[in-house]
């Protein structure tokens, strides 16, 4: 339940959000104190956007065991959230019949159809992603996505446009539905545990809103690591967040036994808290796809689409400076398999590019031409050739091409620093990623640690 105390005439009221709410906004109240009760533990919040620990001390092995949220938070961007979140909850759909999710702060957001509402609205594109691949169709789009903060949502709530206790409210409305419905919820963040802070809105501060146990995510090492997860504890600290464990990630293979135990033990002496997963760093899934590079890019493939989710090493990139015939040893001495960039003024490399593939396929080859070619830097100044494009699209559609805006120097660097996200159609990657992860996770421990025990 989710309430609010407020003065009232010189009288202190305690009475449903959406009342006290009405009473806020009519200026009725000089102060209030915004709770909420669950289960013997209470977060307190003032006026001043602070919190009030003083009725909220009770550790996790103190409180009454029941199902509780699993919020799963990153120390920082890129650490492999939403892949961990997708493994968690595929790993606890074969434990109970019905487990829930939801984003309750995004950002990226995608158009979905809600059946509830029988039209159309904006939810996080992860929340797309895990609803489809986890076929959660007991829970509607609507509950999924609470908040977004879209382009100007900042500014907006700074300028008082945006209601706080109604963002508040959204969350706590979203978290009881997909309770209601599910054996267990996860809950997924949006970055480390700070992000959202300047709406009043953090992963720390949703997940005591929400009564939740914090999964916290981190990428593999040991001091470093261990430095970002201390940050997040003592901003999950100040809010009242039990911490049930933490996850470490892309752990380098040949250190793999050395992190496990050095971790396990720091995180038991210094915080009580055990490692939850540790998960060897599976190449493959850092490598891009072509749809990956489209986004990147901010390009189309004018051929090739079947192959949209083929994956390519960023080891095996080939900048082409050569000429021609070197190129062309080039092509039949290097993997098949291979990611190609030359610039648009290059119309030789374009065209013998396209002759190799002719020839594989004239010669019926067993060897498959798997390469892609990106051609870099078209613009007013170096324009591709009319003539060039029609061939071009006009090309076998086993021939992936890319045209892009950017230099040859930009696009290397882009493609070099990118982490490919998880997509949904890529049914090829997030079926690794799900059982790669699976394997390293202990869920009976994550379930006792959340009083999610079936």
């Amino acid at each position: 339940m989710y309430s609010l105390s407020f003065t009232l005439r010189n009288c202190t009221v305690t009475s449903p959000l959406r009342t006290a709410a009405f009473h806020l906004k009519q200026g009725n109240c000089s102060s209030f104190d915004c709770r909420y009760f669950n289960k013997g533990t209470v977060t307190s919040r003032s006026t001043d956007g602070g919190y009030d620990d003083r009725n909220s001390n009770l550790d996790l092995n103190k409180r009454k065991r029941t199902r509780r949220p699993i919020y799963v938070s990153a120390t920082r961007e890129h650490v492999g959230k939403t892949t961990t979140s997708l493994a968690l909850i595929s790993g606890l759909q074969k434990r109970f019949p019905k487990i829930g999710y939801l984003k309750p702060v995004g950002q990226r957001h995608v158009q979905v159809h809600s059946d509830e509402l029988n039209t159309e609205i904006r939810v996080d594109k992860d929340v797309a992603l895990i609803r489809e691949r986890c076929n959660m169709q007991h829970i509607d789009y609507r509950y999924m996505s609470p908040v977004l903060i879209p382009q100007g949502y900042t500014k907006d709530y700074i300028d008082g446009k945006i209601s706080h206790i109604d963002q508040l409210y959204a969350v706590q409305n979203a978290v009881e539905n997909i309770s209601n419905c599910s054996d267990v919820v996860v809950c997924e963040g949006t970055g480390h545990c700070g992000v959202g802070s300047i709406v009043g809105a953090s992963n720390a501060r949703v997940a005591s809103l929400t009564n939740a146990t914090m999964v916290l995510v981190a990428n593999g090492g040991l001091g470093s690591c261990f430095d970002e997860l201390e940050l997040n504890r003592i901003l999950c600290k100040h809010h009242n967040v039990d911490i049930a464990g933490v996850i470490i990630n892309k752990v380098l293979p040949d250190k793999y036994e050395q992190t496990k135990d050095y971790m396990s033990r720091a995180l038991m002496n210094s915080w009580g808290v055990p490692l939850l997963g540790c998960i060897p760093d599976n190449p493959y899934l850092g490598y891009p796809a072509l749809a990956d590079l489209e986004n990147l890019l901010q390009s189309k493939l004018i051929n090739g689409e079947k192959h949209r989710f083929r994956h390519y090493t960023l080891d095996s990139m080939c900048l082409v400076t050569e000429s021609l015939p070197t190129f062309l040893k080039m092509l039949r001495k290097k993997p098949s398999q291979t990611l190609y960039v030359c610039h648009v003024t290059r119309d030789d490399i374009i065209l013998g590019f396209l002759a190799e593939f002719q020839r594989r396929k004239r010669l019926q080859s067993t060897k498959p031409f798997e390469a892609a070619l990106i051609v870099c830097g078209e613009n007013e100044k170096y324009p591709l050739a009319k003539e060039l494009r029609a061939m071009l699209s006009a090309q076998d559609e086993d021939v992936p091409l890319i045209i892009c805006p950017y230099t040859t120097d930009q696009a290397m660097d882009k493609i070099h620093a990118m982490t490919p996200k998880l997509n949904i159609s890529d049914s090829e990657r997030v079926n690794a990623a799900t059982d790669h992860y699976e394997k390293y996770i202990d869920y009976d421990l994550l379930l006792s640690r959340t009083g999610n025990v079936n």
